[in-house]
């Protein structure tokens, strides 16, 4: 199953790396990839992540990294990167269901 990233989420995951990377660069980077090892896992175990509570429908699911969300959609041939966000952020549900 391939992995398609939305515009949003790669827009998401530079905001935070640039945001970790005024600390440490090296934690940003490792932050990075950490984060996709995580979602190249997907590509043979898609349901890895739990259901999204906020939307409880099989289909959107996310992994847990640390304190963020990774915000993706189960489809037949693919799966979705919708959105990464800070866990104590309120997810708005309009930017993954459009």
């Amino acid at each position: 199953m391939r992995i398609i990233w939305s515009p949003l989420a790669i827009d998401k995951v530079s905001e935070i790396a640039d945001y970790i990377a005024k600390d440490k660069s090296s934690a940003a980077e490792k932050w990075i990839n950490t984060m996709f090892s995580k979602v190249e896992q997907l590509e043979s175990s898609p349901e890895i992540g739990r259901i999204v509570p906020e939307i409880n429908n099989n289909q959107f699911r996310e992994l847990i990294y640390g304190n963020y969300r990774i915000i993706y959609r189960i489809d037949k041939k693919q799966i979705s990167i919708l959105t990464v966000r800070h866990g104590k952020q309120i997810l708005p549900i309009n930017e993954i269901m459009s």
